[in-house]
């Protein structure tokens, strides 16, 4: 089983590996079914979709009837006006077959046009806000990726007091000294104020080589052997306080969720950087 920590200040004791429904965004349902057989047997308590990943809420609504009280239920909008987040959040909910979800994010904040636009008047957080005064969430959250993320979040959480982040972490993203500089900045704030910390991207090797036949459903090319793996997750459990949401494959999942139910120390910063090399891992932000 995996171990679970306080996700912030929300009251919820969530695994420390959180799926990542992103794997389901294009898979049959019978597929998916196979894949909740493994989250529960690993202990998962804890769900992060988005209206955006494709057929993930989708295949996610037919275990709610049974299995709703189990999981911490998050999803996502990308859409920044306060219209089209209301509208996109109501869809998520009938997709999922809920009546609320337990945290709804701002999905990918990270241009500042965008940003002006959601956190301003009329923007997508005033929609989310709305929808926690109506009871449709209890939480709000914020996601991103790219470099400049960290330093976006930072920028957000002065604007709101936003219950959770999501950002990339790993040993390979955070040699950006750039990076790393930033997002220490925003864990330090996270630490302070009791915000969840979500990571994402943990077991990158390197961005999909041109022509590269696409072996997996991430975006990117994952680590594959088992004991990579396991140095990759237990590099990122090895920081307490931060969650980290699984890969979207379904396949490799299980290898994830194997590492992380096996997680006692984090290895040293000499076996992250022979991985490095022998692996020719490279950031897939820079």
């Amino acid at each position: 089983m995996i171990v679970t920590a306080p996700f912030g200040r929300t009251g919820h004791m969530s695994t420390r590996a959180v799926f990542g429904a992103a794997a389901l965004s294009n898979v049959s349902q019978a597929d998916a079914d196979r894949t909740l057989d493994v989250l529960l047997q690993y202990g998962v308590n804890h769900i992060d979709t988005a209206a955006s990943y494709g057929e993930s809420e989708l295949r996610i609504g037919p275990w709610m009837d049974r299995y709703r009280k189990q999981f911490f239920l998050a999803t996502k909008t990308g859409l920044r006006t306060y219209a089209e987040a209301r509208d996109q959040l109501h869809r998520s909910l009938e997709r999922l077959r809920v009546s609320s979800v337990d945290l709804i994010q701002m999905h990918y904040l990270v241009q500042p046009d965008e940003w002006e636009i959601a956190m301003g008047p009329g923007g997508a957080l005033e929609a989310l806000i709305e929808a926690r005064e109506q009871g449709l969430t209890r939480f709000i959250g914020v996601t991103g990726h790219d470099v400049a993320i960290a330093a976006m979040h930072k920028r957000s959480l002065g604007r709101f007091d936003f219950d959770s982040i999501l950002l990339p972490y790993s040993y390979v993203m955070m040699q950006n000294a750039e990076y790393a500089a930033a997002f220490e900045t925003v864990a330090a704030i996270c630490k302070e104020r009791n915000i969840a910390l979500q990571t994402i991207k943990s077991i990158t090797r390197r961005p999909w080589q041109e022509g590269q036949p696409r072996t997996a459903a991430t975006w990117y090319e994952p680590l594959l052997e088992q004991e990579h793996i396991d140095h990759a997750v237990h590099w990122i459990l090895g920081r307490p306080g931060v969650f980290l949401n699984t890969a979207g494959d379904i396949n490799v999942l299980p290898k994830v969720l194997d590492a992380a139910s096996r997680f006692e120390i984090r290895p040293s910063d000499a076996v992250m950087q022979a991985d490095v090399e022998a692996l020719e891992m490279s950031p897939l932000f820079v």
